[in-house]
């Protein structure tokens, strides 16, 4: 099921983008098989069996890469392949005689995605980098934070993942559908920094418009607008609100008692420092749950501030089975969602490597093969 059921993938396992964007492929139907090498099964992301919850929905296999025979059957899985999946810095892969030239020429269809921090080329290429270096030479890091403090990390949403993961998604389905048509694979280069840029770009064209300053929490987005912001509340709890339109500013402030006729033109971020505390002030007045009884479901453009141990319980994910349990642990569905194709409920990730046996017949790989692999060690 799904509308990727038919397309295989093989994914050289690593940290970060590449085992988000292999499960956004496999939960959408996609047969990715992960290669570990035995000295990797207990560090990176193989260090919590069964909770890493980004390595679900594959099949799972540990190879011997250091040795020829491993390389060899690497090779031969490449070939039953539509796209491969390699997160290692620029020429590892070509060191161990894996790299695009080699397995291109030998499926001249393969869609070849390479993930990196800082891409392929450039001066920084070759350096060692993680999620926030990679948003701070973009410039988001730059913008996320509060007035008159340092930048603040956004967990590692916008760069391993948002900047990472989707556009490795979306590059290698890209290169499937164009290869499909013309017959010929193709390199995908996904660097990190050039996806943190492209998620940018909306900002990028406001401050040339000179509609976004570079001074943190002082535009309409980053907290700097009285009406786009969380507050406290009396319970301790935070709300959100952000009805930037002004039809929706008026819901917001009838709700809560204020009178929209004097506030709106009068409340944006040129008058954070006299609107927000008066918010703030009234917002601390009540609980959060006493705000979502007055405003959820209200065109305020309203919602409470939950944790990951409390999103599960909210009425409105339950409704669309956007929270799911999955061998004992809570997680999300896979998105999006398709009406004729949808995704099936995704397999839980391995806690331990799966049997040559188990998974390189579905490769083609003949038992004998795969008996002669496991006897010289090369596979579990």
């Amino acid at each position: 099921m799904g509308p990727l059921t038919g397309y295989r993938i093989v994914e050289f396992a690593g940290i970060g983008p590449g085992p988000m964007g292999a499960m956004l492929l496999a939960d959408l139907g996609a047969t990715v098989l992960r290669l570990v090498r035995p000295d990797k099964v207990q560090m990176g992301s193989e260090k919590v069996p069964g909770f890493d919850l980004t390595c679900r929905n594959r099949q799972l296999l540990t190879v011997d890469l250091k040795s020829k025979q491993g390389v060899e059957l690497a090779l031969d899985l490449v070939d039953k392949a539509d796209g491969v999946i390699e997160g290692f810095r620029p020429g590892v892969m070509e060191r161990m005689g894996l790299g695009p030239d080699i397995c291109l020429a030998r499926n001249p269809r393969l869609v070849y995605a390479r993930t990196t921090g800082w891409g392929q080329d450039g001066p920084l290429a070759d350096a060692a980098g993680h999620d926030l270096n990679y948003i701070a030479l973009s410039g988001a890091l730059h913008a996320i934070g509060r007035e008159g403090g340092p930048p603040v990390p956004p967990l590692n949403l916008v760069g391993d993942f948002g900047g990472g993961a989707l556009y490795l998604a979306f590059g290698l389905v890209c290169g499937l559908l164009e290869a499909k048509s013309s017959g010929r694979g193709q390199v995908v280069d996904i660097a990190m920094v050039d996806g943190a840029l492209s998620l940018m770009t909306a900002f990028y064209g406001s401050h040339a418009s000179g509609r976004f300053t570079t001074e943190r929490g002082t535009n309409v987005v980053d907290g700097g607008a009285p009406f786009y912001d969380v507050y406290v509340c009396a319970d301790g709890h935070y709300i959100s609100i952000a009805p930037i339109e002004d039809r929706f500013r008026a819901v917001l402030y009838e709700h809560i008692g204020l009178d929209p006729a004097a506030l709106i033109g009068r409340d944006g971020p040129a008058q954070r420092h006299e609107v927000k505390p008066k918010l703030a002030a009234l917002f601390k007045t009540r609980t959060r749950d006493a705000w979502c009884e007055l405003l959820e479901g209200t065109d305020a453009c309203f919602a409470p501030v939950l944790s990951v141990a409390e999103a599960p319980d909210h009425a409105h994910l339950q409704a669309r089975g956007a929270i799911i349990e999955v061998d004992g642990i809570k997680q999300p569905a896979p998105a999006p969602r398709f009406s004729r194709t949808p995704a099936a409920l995704p397999r839980p990730p391995h806690r331990t490597p799966q049997s040559g046996e188990a998974v390189l017949p579905d490769w083609g790989i003949d038992s004998a093969s795969v008996k002669a692999l496991r006897e010289a060690g090369v596979i579990s």
